[in-house]
Protein backbone atom coordinates (compact mmCIF):
# COMPACT_ATOMS: atom_id res chain seq x y z
CA UNK A 1 0.00 0.00 0.00
CA UNK A 2 0.95 3.29 -0.87
CA UNK A 3 0.08 5.70 2.19
CA UNK A 4 0.19 9.39 0.11
CA UNK A 5 -0.31 10.69 -3.33
CA UNK A 6 1.74 13.44 -4.67
CA UNK A 7 -0.02 16.67 -5.73
CA UNK A 8 1.58 19.40 -7.01
CA UNK A 9 4.83 18.30 -5.27
CA UNK A 10 3.32 17.65 -1.74
CA UNK A 11 2.29 14.50 -0.27
CA UNK A 12 -1.15 14.34 0.65
CA UNK A 13 -1.97 10.62 2.51
CA UNK A 14 -4.85 8.34 1.78
CA UNK A 15 -6.46 9.30 5.67
CA UNK A 16 -6.73 13.25 4.41
CA UNK A 17 -8.46 12.21 1.58
CA UNK A 18 -10.57 9.54 2.95
CA UNK A 19 -11.71 10.99 5.61
CA UNK A 20 -12.77 14.34 3.55
CA UNK A 21 -14.84 12.21 1.32
CA UNK A 22 -16.37 11.29 4.40
CA UNK A 23 -17.04 14.93 5.43
CA UNK A 24 -18.55 15.48 2.30
CA UNK A 25 -20.82 12.66 2.65
CA UNK A 26 -21.91 13.63 5.80
CA UNK A 27 -22.84 16.87 5.39
CA UNK A 28 -24.81 16.01 2.24
CA UNK A 29 -26.44 13.39 4.16
CA UNK A 30 -27.38 15.75 7.19
CA UNK A 31 -28.52 18.06 5.10
CA UNK A 32 -30.59 16.25 2.91
CA UNK A 33 -32.57 14.49 6.06
CA UNK A 34 -32.84 17.73 8.24
CA UNK A 35 -34.87 19.13 5.30
CA UNK A 36 -36.41 16.50 4.57
CA UNK A 37 -37.96 16.07 8.18
CA UNK A 38 -39.00 19.69 8.52
CA UNK A 39 -35.69 20.23 10.78
CA UNK A 40 -33.83 23.51 10.51
CA UNK A 41 -30.94 22.46 8.18
CA UNK A 42 -28.38 25.44 9.38
CA UNK A 43 -28.61 24.18 12.63
CA UNK A 44 -27.95 20.99 11.37
CA UNK A 45 -24.84 22.18 9.53
CA UNK A 46 -23.29 24.44 12.02
CA UNK A 47 -23.69 21.30 14.29
CA UNK A 48 -21.81 19.39 12.19
CA UNK A 49 -19.26 21.39 11.97
CA UNK A 50 -18.77 22.10 15.20
CA UNK A 51 -18.72 18.68 16.00
CA UNK A 52 -16.27 17.69 13.32
CA UNK A 53 -14.46 20.38 15.74
CA UNK A 54 -15.19 18.23 18.60
CA UNK A 55 -13.72 15.28 16.78
CA UNK A 56 -10.21 16.74 16.03
CA UNK A 57 -10.07 17.89 19.52
CA UNK A 58 -11.15 15.17 21.60
CA UNK A 59 -9.50 13.11 19.52
CA UNK A 60 -6.09 14.18 20.17
CA UNK A 61 -6.70 14.57 23.54
CA UNK A 62 -7.58 11.15 24.57
CA UNK A 63 -4.69 9.31 22.26
CA UNK A 64 -1.99 12.00 24.73
CA UNK A 65 -4.63 9.78 27.69
CA UNK A 66 -3.17 6.77 26.07
CA UNK A 67 0.16 6.98 26.61
CA UNK A 68 0.20 8.48 29.94
CA UNK A 69 3.84 8.27 30.76
CA UNK A 70 4.75 10.12 27.88
CA UNK A 71 2.50 12.75 28.41
CA UNK A 72 3.41 13.23 31.82
CA UNK A 73 7.12 12.93 31.00
CA UNK A 74 6.81 15.88 28.26
CA UNK A 75 4.12 17.74 30.14
CA UNK A 76 6.82 18.54 33.33
CA UNK A 77 9.89 19.35 31.30
CA UNK A 78 8.37 22.01 29.57
CA UNK A 79 10.38 24.25 31.07
CA UNK A 80 13.37 22.67 29.73
CA UNK A 81 12.58 23.61 26.03
CA UNK A 82 15.02 25.85 24.88
CA UNK A 83 12.56 26.77 21.73
CA UNK A 84 9.30 27.41 20.53
CA UNK A 85 10.18 24.09 17.96
CA UNK A 86 11.21 22.29 20.77
CA UNK A 87 7.54 22.91 22.24
CA UNK A 88 6.09 22.30 18.78
CA UNK A 89 8.05 18.74 18.87
CA UNK A 90 6.56 17.77 22.32
CA UNK A 91 2.87 18.83 21.70
CA UNK A 92 3.61 16.61 17.96
CA UNK A 93 4.20 13.65 20.43
CA UNK A 94 2.04 13.47 23.20
CA UNK A 95 -1.00 14.84 20.73
CA UNK A 96 0.39 13.56 17.16
CA UNK A 97 -2.65 11.04 17.13
CA UNK A 98 -6.03 10.37 17.80
CA UNK A 99 -8.53 7.67 19.28
CA UNK A 100 -11.58 7.12 17.56
CA UNK A 101 -13.88 7.32 20.65
CA UNK A 102 -12.41 10.48 21.44
CA UNK A 103 -13.66 12.61 18.71
CA UNK A 104 -16.96 10.12 19.67
CA UNK A 105 -17.21 11.86 22.82
CA UNK A 106 -16.27 15.36 21.45
CA UNK A 107 -19.15 15.11 18.61
CA UNK A 108 -21.79 13.74 21.16
CA UNK A 109 -20.43 16.57 23.75
CA UNK A 110 -20.87 19.20 20.85
CA UNK A 111 -24.61 18.19 19.66
CA UNK A 112 -25.54 18.57 23.21
CA UNK A 113 -24.52 21.72 24.38
CA UNK A 114 -25.38 22.93 21.36
CA UNK A 115 -28.98 21.87 21.02
CA UNK A 116 -29.00 22.54 24.58
CA UNK A 117 -27.63 26.53 24.13
CA UNK A 118 -30.36 26.50 21.21
CA UNK A 119 -33.13 25.17 23.02
CA UNK A 120 -33.69 22.56 20.18
CA UNK A 121 -34.73 19.02 20.25
CA UNK A 122 -31.37 16.76 20.95
CA UNK A 123 -33.31 13.65 19.92
CA UNK A 124 -34.65 14.89 17.11
CA UNK A 125 -30.73 16.35 15.67
CA UNK A 126 -29.11 13.23 17.24
CA UNK A 127 -30.94 10.91 15.41
CA UNK A 128 -29.54 12.14 12.07
CA UNK A 129 -26.08 12.66 13.70
CA UNK A 130 -26.08 9.27 14.89
CA UNK A 131 -26.69 7.69 11.86
CA UNK A 132 -23.53 9.70 10.05
CA UNK A 133 -21.11 8.58 12.80
CA UNK A 134 -20.73 5.00 11.37
CA UNK A 135 -21.20 6.96 7.50
CA UNK A 136 -17.73 8.81 8.08
CA UNK A 137 -16.06 6.14 10.25
CA UNK A 138 -16.81 3.78 7.00
CA UNK A 139 -14.22 6.08 5.06
CA UNK A 140 -12.26 6.43 7.91
CA UNK A 141 -11.59 3.18 8.11
CA UNK A 142 -11.04 2.72 4.26
CA UNK A 143 -8.16 5.69 4.81
CA UNK A 144 -6.38 3.67 7.63
CA UNK A 145 -6.42 0.29 5.31
CA UNK A 146 -4.65 2.60 2.55
CA UNK A 147 -2.25 4.23 4.83
CA UNK A 148 -1.33 0.66 7.09
CA UNK A 149 -2.34 2.22 10.33
CA UNK A 150 -4.41 0.51 12.81
CA UNK A 151 -3.62 -2.79 11.47
CA UNK A 152 -4.08 -6.29 12.35
CA UNK A 153 -2.83 -9.42 13.68
CA UNK A 154 -0.24 -11.30 11.59
CA UNK A 155 -2.29 -13.62 9.14
CA UNK A 156 -0.95 -16.08 7.04
CA UNK A 157 -3.52 -15.23 4.30
CA UNK A 158 -3.77 -11.45 5.11
CA UNK A 159 -2.37 -8.34 3.42
CA UNK A 160 1.52 -6.96 3.33
CA UNK A 161 2.27 -3.46 3.93
CA UNK A 162 5.43 -2.10 2.18
CA UNK A 163 5.14 1.61 2.22
CA UNK A 164 3.09 1.87 6.26
CA UNK A 165 3.09 5.08 8.02
CA UNK A 166 3.60 2.38 10.49
CA UNK A 167 7.43 0.68 10.72
CA UNK A 168 6.08 -2.23 12.86
CA UNK A 169 3.19 -3.26 10.16
CA UNK A 170 5.36 -3.65 7.40
CA UNK A 171 6.81 -6.82 5.79
CA UNK A 172 4.36 -9.29 7.23
CA UNK A 173 1.29 -10.81 6.77
CA UNK A 174 -1.61 -8.85 8.07
CA UNK A 175 -5.72 -9.51 9.31
CA UNK A 176 -6.94 -6.18 7.00
CA UNK A 177 -9.08 -5.90 10.46
CA UNK A 178 -10.00 -2.19 8.64
CA UNK A 179 -11.80 -3.34 5.76
CA UNK A 180 -13.73 -5.40 8.04
CA UNK A 181 -14.83 -2.20 10.48
CA UNK A 182 -15.79 -0.40 7.44
CA UNK A 183 -18.03 -3.33 6.22
CA UNK A 184 -19.69 -3.46 9.28
CA UNK A 185 -19.55 0.71 10.03
CA UNK A 186 -21.62 0.89 6.51
CA UNK A 187 -24.24 -2.12 7.53
CA UNK A 188 -24.74 0.01 11.05
CA UNK A 189 -25.11 2.87 9.11
CA UNK A 190 -27.93 1.23 6.77
CA UNK A 191 -29.73 -0.45 10.13
CA UNK A 192 -29.56 3.05 11.74
CA UNK A 193 -31.08 4.26 8.33
CA UNK A 194 -34.06 1.30 8.62
CA UNK A 195 -34.90 2.17 11.99
CA UNK A 196 -35.50 5.68 11.25
CA UNK A 197 -37.27 5.49 8.41
CA UNK A 198 -39.56 3.07 9.69
CA UNK A 199 -40.08 5.36 12.87
CA UNK A 200 -38.93 2.65 15.42
CA UNK A 201 -36.14 3.71 17.77
CA UNK A 202 -37.40 7.62 17.82
CA UNK A 203 -35.15 9.73 19.93
CA UNK A 204 -32.74 6.56 20.38
CA UNK A 205 -30.83 6.30 17.28
CA UNK A 206 -27.70 7.44 19.19
CA UNK A 207 -28.40 4.68 22.06
CA UNK A 208 -28.23 2.09 19.28
CA UNK A 209 -25.29 2.89 17.30
CA UNK A 210 -24.01 2.97 21.12
CA UNK A 211 -24.76 -0.30 21.88
CA UNK A 212 -23.74 -2.18 18.37
CA UNK A 213 -20.80 0.14 17.37
CA UNK A 214 -18.73 -0.85 21.45
CA UNK A 215 -20.14 -4.28 20.83
CA UNK A 216 -18.50 -5.59 17.51
CA UNK A 217 -15.35 -3.43 18.20
CA UNK A 218 -14.85 -4.72 22.14
CA UNK A 219 -14.21 -8.06 19.65
CA UNK A 220 -12.32 -6.87 16.50
CA UNK A 221 -10.04 -5.47 19.08
CA UNK A 222 -8.50 -9.05 19.60
CA UNK A 223 -8.32 -8.64 15.65
CA UNK A 224 -6.24 -5.38 16.05
CA UNK A 225 -2.28 -5.53 15.76
CA UNK A 226 -0.92 -2.23 16.48
CA UNK A 227 0.06 -2.00 20.24
CA UNK A 228 0.33 1.40 20.87
CA UNK A 229 -3.31 2.08 21.05
CA UNK A 230 -2.83 1.47 24.64
CA UNK A 231 -4.27 -0.51 27.51
CA UNK A 232 -5.68 -1.09 30.45
CA UNK A 233 -5.04 -4.08 32.07
CA UNK A 234 -5.50 -6.87 29.58
CA UNK A 235 -7.91 -4.66 28.01
CA UNK A 236 -7.11 -1.99 25.02
CA UNK A 237 -7.84 1.14 25.80
CA UNK A 238 -11.10 1.15 23.30
CA UNK A 239 -12.07 -2.29 24.71
CA UNK A 240 -12.56 -0.76 27.99
CA UNK A 241 -14.19 2.33 26.71
CA UNK A 242 -16.41 -0.25 24.69
CA UNK A 243 -17.75 -1.70 28.19
CA UNK A 244 -18.33 1.71 29.82
CA UNK A 245 -20.29 3.09 26.87
CA UNK A 246 -22.92 -0.27 26.77
CA UNK A 247 -22.98 0.25 30.32
CA UNK A 248 -23.72 3.98 30.58
CA UNK A 249 -26.24 3.87 27.58
CA UNK A 250 -28.05 0.76 28.92
CA UNK A 251 -28.55 2.28 32.22
CA UNK A 252 -29.80 5.23 30.01
CA UNK A 253 -32.17 3.34 28.09
CA UNK A 254 -33.55 1.68 31.34
CA UNK A 255 -33.53 5.22 32.98
CA UNK A 256 -35.71 6.43 30.35
CA UNK A 257 -38.37 3.10 30.47
CA UNK A 258 -38.65 3.56 34.34
CA UNK A 259 -39.56 7.16 33.76
CA UNK A 260 -41.94 6.89 30.82
CA UNK A 261 -44.10 4.00 32.41
CA UNK A 262 -43.84 5.40 35.99
CA UNK A 263 -47.69 5.08 37.26
CA UNK A 264 -48.92 3.13 34.97
CA UNK A 265 -49.50 0.28 37.40
CA UNK A 266 -47.85 -1.88 35.06
CA UNK A 267 -45.90 -5.06 36.34
CA UNK A 268 -42.97 -5.55 34.01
Amino acid sequence: MFPYIQLGGRPITWYMITALAGVLAVIFFTYKMSVRQKLNEMHMLFMMLFAFGGVVLFSHILYALTIPDLTFYVLTHLGDMKSFDDFLLGMGIIFGGSVFYGGLIGAIFVFFVYTKAKKLSFGDYSDIGAMSIPLFHFFGRIGCFLEGCCYGVEWEHGVVYNYSVVSSANHVHRFPVQLVEAVLNLMLFFLLLYLYKKGKARHKILAVYLLVYPTYRFILEFFRGDEYRGFVGPLSTSQFISLILIAVTTVWLLTNYCKTHKGTGKNA
